[in-house]
């Protein structure tokens, strides 16, 4: 088979590893791929942006691609799969109506409080003097959600309520978010440890990966600003057998079920972020696909063939597919340019990955590409190194040794991944 991956981050080189070993698998086209997947075997990139659609659709027609997997949100959100769908293209991922779980944050929320599945109270506003008159009646700063797509970065949780009323005129004056910003969540504030469990779906049966749990914040002990993740492992101690059956039979079940109901079923990957309260597992936010970085650490934990897993979806039976997962612990390390989440330099020489491999890793690209037959740095998180080991501390102890072996300049990761389960 031909297969299309759309992506280009360190969860697609994931994506790309683990497709590739399928049987059935003769060649992968990854648009539009990074330095990992561009020499692959069986693999060749394409230079196709992940947004361009229409690109997308007619090079799968002409390339006689026979499967496509979408990787990021946006395309998703953007309508690929129906677009697909309407010329006969079998593809693996949730429908624009679909995908609004994840690109429309009012709208997820307004589902949950439908369906009775346990969320956070909140309130969306689209005026700024609504919104603030609101966050005069609350007595404790809230979380402050821009609704929209805004990679990963609309998640705020102000400190005070004067930096809550400030991040509000940001978002919804300043548009520091654009249209993602045009409505704004304001949201009750839940503690507890935080849980990624993710399923494939074929729209009415489920199969739950190993939970992970990532570390958003830049540096050690969870200080510094947020990132879109600088590691991640699973499976997370916190994810008993009881409460995975809690989370697929109060959480994710109904989803399915309160999707298909209002006639838009879900199909794909369906990624319940998740607070464990005192009162229970309660729903922060979905997401419409594999996350970045735990796919970097679920994927390779993975034992079926995942073009199998992923077409048992689109045909509407996973149950009858055995999805099989190795029983190990898996640690990924992400090594980010200085100066990342903000402003950071590219074209800094990689070497010594082939050391990180021998050591036992797995180094997926996330941000890397080759120039004039050299790798080099091509964004704010460069690489993601992952060990699979029978514990945590063996696990993270091999990432850790790749990441001593690989080198860019001023290089920047944590070093307590894996290390602090919370």
């Amino acid at each position: 088979m031909n297969v299309l991956l759309i992506g280009s981050g360190g969860r697609e080189h994931a994506l790309a590893w683990q497709l590739t070993q399928s049987p059935r698998v003769d060649h992968l086209f990854v648009a539009p791929g990074n330095g990992g997947t561009a020499r692959m075997a069986k693999t060749e990139n394409v230079p196709i942006s992940a947004d361009d659609l229409a690109a997308l659709a007619d090079f799968a027609a002409t390339a006689g691609v026979d499967f496509t997997v979408v990787g990021p949100e946006a395309p998703l959100s953007d309508g690929i799969v129906d677009l697909f769908q309407a010329a006969d293209q079998a593809i693996f991922g949730p429908t624009q109506a679909a995908a609004q779980l994840e690109g429309s944050k009012a709208f997820a929320k307004a589902f949950m409080q439908r369906h009775g599945i346990p969320t956070g109270r909140a309130q969306a506003f689209t005026d700024f003097d609504d919104a603030t008159r609101y966050l005069r009646e609350l007595d404790s700063p809230p979380v402050i959600k821009a609704s929209g797509l805004a990679a990963g970065k609309g998640v705020i949780l102000p400190e005070t309520m004067a930096e809550a009323a400030g991040v509000l005129q940001q978002i919804l004056l300043e548009r520091r978010f654009g249209d993602a910003g045009q409505i704004v969540l304001i949201e009750e504030r839940l503690s507890g440890p935080e849980l990624s469990v993710l399923a494939f779906t074929d729209g009415r049966h489920l199969a739950l990966m190993p939970a992970a749990q990532d570390h958003k914040r830049l540096l050690d002990g969870d200080r510094g600003p947020n990132t879109g993740g600088m590691g991640a492992f699973a499976p997370s101690p916190l994810a008993t057998p009881a409460l995975l059956e809690q989370v697929q039979t109060e959480i994710l079940q109904p989803t399915l079920d309160g999707m298909a109901a209002e006639g838009t079923p879900y199909i794909g990957v369906l990624y319940a972020g998740l607070m464990l309260t005192e009162d229970g597992p309660m729903v922060l936010e979905y997401n419409c696909r594999f996350g970045d970085p735990e796919a970097q650490v679920i994927i390779p934990l993975l034992e079926s063939d995942l073009l199998e897993v992923c077409e048992a979806c689109v045909e509407g039976r996973l149950d009858q597919v055995d999805v099989r997962w190795r029983d190990q612990v898996a640690v990924t390390v992400v090594m980010a340019s200085a100066g990342y989440p903000g402003d950071y330099p590219t074209g800094h020489p990689i070497t010594h990955l082939d050391d990180a491999e021998r050591r036992g890793c797995l180094v997926f690209h996330a941000g890397t590409k080759w120039a004039d037959d050299r790798l080099v740095t091509a964004g704010g998180r460069v690489l993601a190194v992952t060990a699979l080991r029978s514990t945590m501390a063996d696990a993270a102890g091999v990432a850790y040794s790749g990441v001593r072996a690989i080198h860019f300049n001023e290089a920047q990761y944590r070093r307590d991944i894996g290390r602090m389960t919370r």
